[in-house]
């Protein structure tokens, strides 16, 4: 089989390997369809602090099940399904609470573990859920970024009361925006790529702000009549927009959710988390989301399509991850068919 390797920052390789061997609790995986995401491209360009290498990347990934072990329950070959990436080792504090999607030992495939940029895999079966036979396979593959949504939701504790900022408007953003309108949210969502902001004002946001053009402060304070936005989502991974989030922008009692990631150290006043009494809160992977999200696709609540722009072959990959690069204003989600 092929599968695409990541041998070393830098160096993307499509290579033969032998078609995986499953476990009596895995099924084998031939895959259909699979999405590049942000974080597929910073292990590719060295910037993903989680990631080793050599690496098949991938972790929103779907197929058919052609093979099962003889201690699968509930799924058979021919089965379509999606694969939740997140491997936990179900003993930690954790796992033991209920939020797996930050296990101790946490494996992802596609970061730390081999993922779905290969014409077969092996996963374990309680990772799989099936999906509906009308949703075409490119469209299947966003279930994982989509669960993203339904995640930081949670996390936020998102409702039609919320007056929100989204803070990048990359797929992710336009997703939990889509998320947030769904749930009859107010939103406002910045970014410094035009083309990224109409896309955002077509799917339904209140308010767009360019970074570049518009003061930020200045921005919210008109939405919100200067009260300043009560949730906060920020993907971008910029520190300072991280620092202007808590600083300047959220009301008394806001919350910021923070699922954009760097290792540079920042610098805030603890003063102003204190007197507003703020709720700043991380959220990583998703935490059993997949059910909900193919709910939503099976009810037509999403609009998938959306943020779709380009699709390739994959032995194309060289290609789309040099477009993922070169024209980022034309980019959202690029899937990768096998």
């Amino acid at each position: 089989m092929k599968a695409i390797v990541i041998e070393k920052p830098g160096e993307i390789n499509i290579i033969d390997r032998e078609i995986p061997n499953i476990t009596t609790n895995q099924v084998l995986i031939k895959v259909k369809a699979a999405g590049i995401c942000g974080s597929d491209v910073h292990i590719y360009h060295g910037k993903n602090a989680f990631a080793t290498y050599p690496r098949v990347v991938g972790h929103e990934f779907v197929g058919e099940i052609v093979k099962i072990g003889k201690d699968v329950k509930g799924f058979q070959e021919g089965d379509r399904v999606a694969v939740d990436p997140v491997v936990s080792c179900g003993e930690c504090y954790p796992c033991k609470i209920g939020r797996h999607n930050v296990c101790r030992n946490l494996q992802v495939m596609g970061v730390h573990m081999d993922g779905g940029f290969q014409e077969y895999v092996a996963v374990e079966y309680q990772q799989l859920y099936k999906l509906p036979e009308n949703i075409p396979w490119e469209i299947a593959a966003t279930v994982e970024p989509f669960s993203i949504g339904a995640q930081v939701a949670h996390r936020g504790r998102l409702s039609a009361s919320d007056t929100v900022l989204i803070c990048g408007a990359g797929p992710i953003g336009l997703i939990i925006l889509q998320v947030a309108k769904m749930k009859g949210a107010k939103v406002a969502i910045l970014d410094i790529v035009e083309t990224r902001l109409k896309k955002a004002k077509e799917l339904g946001a209140d308010k767009t702000i360019n970074g570049k053009e518009k003061n930020i402060t200045e921005a919210i304070n008109e939405f919100t009549n200067g009260e300043g936005v009560n949730l906060i989502y920020e993907a971008t991974g910029n520190k300072n927009i991280l620092q202007t989030c808590i600083r300047e922008l959220p009301s008394p009692a806001g919350r910021i959710v923070v699922l954009g990631f760097t290792t540079d150290e920042l610098s805030f006043r603890q003063v102003d988390i204190m007197s507003r009494e703020l709720e700043i809160i991380g959220t990583r992977l998703n935490n059993h989301r997949f059910a909900e999200v193919i709910e939503w696709f099976k009810q037509n609540r999403v609009q998938q399509k959306e943020i779709i722009t380009h699709t390739f072959p994959f032995e194309k990959a060289k290609n789309a991850f040099k477009l993922n690069d070169e024209k980022p204003e034309e980019v959202f989600k690029i899937i990768l068919t096998f």
